[in-house]
């Protein structure tokens, strides 16, 4: 007689929930940990540079007791650039997860999507040609990253382009619009080209209290948009005909998605230039840490992408105690190498 042991081998449904959590818990102590990473570099980042500052100078300065000249500096100038380089690097990551995701390719990002050198376009001939001001500036460059974006769009609906076409029409618009600026800087001033170099370099020194709430707007929204649909886009990786029959509206998030990451995108180009690959590194460490479950990697991602543009602020102000070091070098020189990995990894 022959007896069956296939029982012997299968787990039990406790035991593989019970390693389901264990596992979920793990990765929540170290999202924890990067949180807390963040808030100690933030804290770093206020009482370290040229004005020596005390932590409870932070303290006197939220009670209203501190120096006067402790105060402006603080309030004024090291936390409208802490809250930037989070917010910023908060809503460029999430942007590139966004991309990546809709479009089932790793390689999207605002980058090679032709979304910051189109905002780069944008504001070069604000300040060149128009002669305009920091607020037609900023229009400017909003206006020329959604153009990047709607020309894409639109040869994606007409052509039906495939997620792979869709990232090589997006190199197409960066080649296209860095060759705008270029030729722009050509028939500048030697004070517009000043302004229009400054203005790409990416960095958050300039950044206001003003420009901090609409780009906070902004990155709320991609962070609800992402966070609603999670199992839709947890879908999407299935592929799309996949996720049509799980019932999932492909075109429809497609289009939204990506209309808000370009939006988000956009805005944080407009305001603070061009910050180079933190949209395709960070997503990609996220996944390395908290796997494909959207919803860890929606938080895994916010939360890298904030912490990498926030040292990368602080290494730069640091190394150049005046702070001229802009945070778009920093990023472009960690960025550029690891693109080159994953683009050898994709055609592997």
């Amino acid at each position: 007689m022959i007896s069956d042991n296939s029982s012997q081998h299968i787990t039990p449904p406790e035991t593989i929930t019970s390693a389901y959590l264990a596992q979920i818990r793990q990765k929540l102590l170290v999202l924890s940990l990067l949180l807390g990473a963040v808030v100690f570099l933030a804290v770093f980042s206020i009482v370290r540079g040229a004005y020596h500052i005390l932590v409870k100078d932070i303290l006197c300065t939220l009670t209203g007791n501190a120096d006067p000249a402790t105060s402006v500096v603080i309030t004024n100038i090291r936390m409208p650039r802490i809250a930037a380089a989070i917010l910023c690097g908060w809503g460029l990551s999430l942007s590139g997860l966004c991309i990546q995701t809709l479009l089932r390719n790793p390689l999207g990002s605002p980058i090679t999507l032709g979304i910051s050198h189109g905002a780069a376009f944008g504001a070069s001939a604000a300040i060149v040609i128009f002669g305009a001001g920091i607020v037609s500036v900023t229009a400017s460059a909003f206006a020329g990253g959604i153009s990047a974006t709607l020309v894409i769009l639109i040869l994606a609906k007409l052509k039906r382009l495939s997620p792979a076409a869709i990232i090589l029409a997006g190199v197409a618009m960066h080649s296209l619009f860095l060759s705008g600026t270029c030729l722009i800087q050509y028939i500048a001033t030697e004070t517009e080209l000043a302004q229009v170099v400054f203005w790409t370099f990416g960095d958050v020194a300039r950044s206001s209290w003003g420009e901090i709430f609409f780009l906070s707007g902004a990155v709320l929204l991609i962070t609800i948009f992402l966070m609603r649909l999670r199992w839709d886009l947890n879908a999407f990786s299935l592929g799309d005909e996949t996720a049509k029959g799980l019932g999932v509206s492909v075109t429809s998030i497609r289009l939204t998605g990506m209309a808000i990451a370009t939006l988000v995108a956009a805005m944080a180009t407009s305001f603070h230039g061009i910050i180079g690959f933190l949209g395709l590194i960070a997503p990609h460490i996220a996944r390395r840490l908290a796997g494909e479950d959207h919803f860890l990697l929606i938080l895994f991602s916010a939360v890298l992408g904030a912490l990498l543009l926030l040292a990368a602020d602080t290494v730069g102000r640091l190394l150049i105690g005046s702070g001229s070091l802009p945070v778009g070098v920093i990023t472009s020189f960690l960025g550029a190498p690891l693109f080159l990995y994953f683009l050898v990894k994709e055609f592997r």
